[in-house]
């Protein structure tokens, strides 16, 4: 990697011996990903706008929202871009979990991208149909459980849940389809709560820091003994991935905050939701996740709720679904909406970091 031919200059230049520690890569991984968002996304921004990459907003929205039609969005090409930049920078290539995590990083992020890429030619909100969405999704959540599976060791396929130190139960070949369905459904989960200005990008700096914690306490085999949680080789790496996904995501709200200069679109909110299920299925906090993306699971729950209380009673429970469009239809204006979740969001992660001395 980058760094075998920088370390050994150590000898010359004691400094250098930093790179050993994942807290000095990873702050620097996550400098990394802020400054190229802000050196390139003004630029980003403009070839956008110029090349008519703009949002379409649908009619069945809030009446407020049609002001935002024209709007640049798939900014998630940005986080992407920066995100890989700061792996190959600050990364170890020897990782294999490293190569994972990006791998279903960009793998979701490239079906995000075709369907904006549909949406902006055909100039409205359908891009992918949802059944060749899903279908790909699938396929893809599938070929990361397998590796998972067949190389995560005789471990991999235990639950463990908040406040147990313990696995509750080895699932077996159960826990394939039990993965492909987290790793499905919180990349959608993620994707639904991107509808007002700032929102996501401000719940995904708010779990990507949690991660970050629990990878960098998950690969040191002192800190997880202590806490009475799985140890995983090589799973502190992730921890340097994590803090560049938050650098990124912070120099993307610099110009997502309302009025939002560009939008995440699904190229950003599906890779981003699919890489979160991807780490907490290394680290072995798939149930755990839940929790720390706690706004992510109303925002479904909301939905689904909506959806089958409609089919059996025709009667919608909410003003509208997702649950933030609901606040907004109450009255709450938009900034009221993004920063009261954004708030939900820190108590959803410091109940979670919380777990891990009640247990």
């Amino acid at each position: 990697m980058f760094l075998e031919y920088v370390y050994p200059l150590v000898k010359f230049f004691t400094p250098l011996n930093m790179l050993q520690y994942l807290t000095f890569r990873g702050s620097y991984a996550a400098l990394t990903t802020l400054l190229i968002c802000f050196i390139f996304g003004p630029r980003i921004i403009e070839a956008l706008q110029r090349l008519e990459v703009r949002q379409s907003i649908r009619n069945e929205g809030p009446a407020t929202h049609l002001k935002k039609g024209g709007t640049p969005t798939m900014g998630g090409v940005f986080i992407i871009f920066s995100v890989f930049v700061a792996v190959l920078l600050w990364q170890d290539w020897d990782n294999d979990k490293v190569w994972l995590t990006l791998g279903s990083f960009l793998a979701f992020g490239l079906i995000g991208f075709i369907d904006d890429y549909l949406k902006v030619v055909r100039h409205n909100s359908l891009g992918l149909p949802a059944w060749a969405k899903l279908v790909f999704q699938f396929a893809i959540a599938l070929g990361i459980t397998l590796i998972l599976y067949f190389r995560g060791g005789e471990e991999v396929t235990f639950l463990y849940l908040p406040f147990f130190k313990y696995p509750v139960v080895d699932m077996g070949m159960l826990w394939i389809p039990f993965a492909v369905l987290l790793l499905v459904g919180e990349s959608n989960a993620v994707n639904l709560s991107d509808g007002l200005d700032g929102l996501a990008a401000g719940l995904l700096i708010l779990v990507f820091i949690t991660l970050a914690i629990l990878t960098y306490l998950s690969g040191r085999a002192d800190y997880s003994s202590y806490l009475g949680i799985p140890y995983i080789t090589g799973a502190g790496e992730l921890t340097v991935f994590c803090l560049a996904v938050v650098g990124a995501c912070v120099g993307f709200l610099w110009f997502n905050t309302h009025p939002a200069d560009i939008f995440m679109g699904d190229v950003g909110s599906l890779s981003l939701g699919g890489v979160i299920a991807t780490v907490s299925l290394i680290i072995k906090k798939e149930i755990l996740v839940l929790i720390i993306g706690g706004v992510f699971v109303l925002e479904v729950a909301s939905v689904i709720i909506q959806v089958v209380m409609f089919k059996l009673r025709k009667r919608r429970v909410f003003n509208m679904a997702p649950l933030h469009h609901h606040f907004e239809m109450a009255g709450w204006a938009e900034t009221k909406v993004v920063i009261r979740f954004w708030i939900l969001g820190g108590l959803f992660a410091i109940i979670a970091l919380s777990t891990l001395k009640i247990q």
